[in-house]
């Protein structure tokens, strides 16, 4: 199949065009009549639906509750907490006319809700006995954006956003630590990304926060995605909306609260972490179709053939795996092969005249080396599923070998430099946004995270030689 009709810019000659090259070839999204708006569709949405629903379990499951706030906040709210809004000004979509006429209080579209969210909290909350407050929320947000990327950076996105109120610290902070696990698990068991969980620096963190916390993925261009963030924010917002409680003896206390989300960037790092020069590849827990079934046959043997794929097709549902029978007569088995290949199909199952006499049928994984197998038909369901556990954890593992071969741990600038220009350098830093700003300019590189797993260790700072502020090596690398 020739590149300009449906394969893509290999990744070694140009990471990025592969990238925009695939998102739309591969059925995942299109650019929308807006800057920076993308339509995801169909195919894109069923990844998102899977990916949300295993996330939604998870946030159920540790005692949260679903609710909706409103998309228009009062500017007001916004400016109630002084680093918030000075954080988010410069991506604000605000609007200030409305029914014809000009509004007396702009409206902010919501980029996030912990303004509006506190508002409300401020009403619920008000003896310790309201305690813990665990809310979420499925929504889109607005962030404008000047250089857009499908999925990655995008004015309107989807996600989740997790908002919390506790009695002290200590309980908020075991709910923010909760939910980084809870992302860690989700990237690493679900898209088969595996994520260094840790804590933000102080340049880094988000608006108004007091800790922010993150996973961060690498993706095989060696720079870093950001999938998920969980915030300590004390109580800053606490004091700017007046989220208070009344303790056992009857005294006012402000709550500590948190935030945490984790939006639709993680199918761009689905997409990047796995993908190759023919396409798409998807772990199984989020791929639309886990098995696609391609008959192969011609004239009167055509309708044995669909008949046997289709009964095959029922039990393969009725054994849990999602699977799709291509059988379009306009295009080649050729054609439907590369196809699918693009857009990243697990498992494609190859069924003729052939294999239905000899009770069988050819699979052919994603990736891999051992090339067609054959399967027996009555031993599909289980081999099948088995087939895609294996795949699974050949992802995993294969996104961890690469991820720690790109990484490097390092001692002086000139080691630092070589390692952040193909991946990420473990390092030690004096913590000073004035050096993070003098890396960034001379190498691109910022600091990803603290991780959580580092060993205890003391020096000097990699650029600066100040004595190192954390304990223990950052992690830094280039970024989208």
């Amino acid at each position: 199949m020739a590149r300009g009709e449906r394969g893509v810019t290999p990744q070694s000659e140009d990471f990025s065009s592969w990238y925009n090259e695939l998102v739309t070839k591969a059925q995942l999204v299109e650019r929308g009549p807006a800057k920076g708006t993308m339509v995801i569709r169909p195919y894109g949405y069923r990844v998102w639906e899977l990916l949300q629903a295993e996330l939604d379990r998870r946030i159920k499951d540790t005692g949260h509750e679903n609710a909706y706030f409103p998309l228009f906040i009062p500017e007001s709210y916004l400016k109630r907490e002084a680093e918030h809004v000075e954080g988010f000004s410069p991506e604000l979509a605000v609007v200030t006319h409305a029914g014809g006429k000009e509004l007396e209080e702009s409206l902010v579209v919501r980029p996030t809700s912990e303004t509006v969210i506190g508002e409300m909290m401020a009403k619920w909350v008000s003896s310790y006995r309201d305690l813990p407050l665990l809310l979420n929320q499925w929504a889109n947000v607005v962030r404008w954006e000047l250089r857009p990327r499908m999925f990655l950076r995008t004015t309107e996105f989807l996600w989740q956003e997790g908002h919390t109120a506790h009695a002290d610290e200590a309980d908020a902070m075991r709910e923010t630590l909760q939910m980084l696990d809870v992302y860690t698990e989700m990237a690493r068991d679900i898209a088969a990304i595996p994520v260094v969980p840790g804590e933000k620096t102080p340049g880094e963190r988000f608006a108004g926060a007091v800790k922010t916390f993150s996973i961060e993925g690498m993706m095989r261009d060696g720079k870093a995605l950001q999938a998920g963030t969980s915030h300590y924010l004390g109580t800053n917002f606490a004091k700017a909306f007046d989220i208070q409680y009344s303790d056992d003896a009857g005294v006012l206390r402000l709550c500590h609260t948190t935030s945490w989300g984790m939006s639709t960037r993680m199918i761009g790092g689905v997409i990047m972490t796995h993908g190759d020069d023919k396409g798409l590849v998807l772990p199984p827990k989020l791929a639309p179709y886990q098995v696609v079934i391609v008959p192969i046959a011609r004239g009167e043997q055509t309708d044995d053939v669909l008949e046997a794929v289709r009964e095959l097709a029922t039990r393969l549902k009725a054994a849990g795996i999602r699977v799709h029978v291509d059988d379009r007569p306009q295009v080649s088995p050729g054609f439907k092969f590369n196809d699918w290949e693009l857009r990243g199909v697990p498992i494609r199952l190859e069924i003729g005249p052939r294999d239905l006499a000899a009770g069988t049928a050819l699979m052919a994984k994603r990736l891999g080396d051992e090339g067609k197998t054959a399967i027996t038909l009555a031993d599909a369901p289980e081999t099948l599923a088995d087939a895609l556990e294996d795949f699974q954890q050949y992802l995993l593992q294969r996104a961890m070998d690469f991820r720690e071969s790109a990484t490097t741990t390092v001692d002086s600038w000139s080691e630092f430099t070589e390692a952040v220009a193909t991946g990420w350098a473990r390092t030690l830093h004096c913590g000073q946004p004035a050096c993070e700003d003098e890396i960034k300019a001379a190498t691109a590189a910022t600091p990803r995270c603290i991780p959580a797993d580092g060993p205890a260790e003391s020096g000097n700072c990699v650029c600066c030689k100040a004595p190192s502020a954390y304990g223990k090596r950052v992690l830094f690398g280039r970024s989208y």
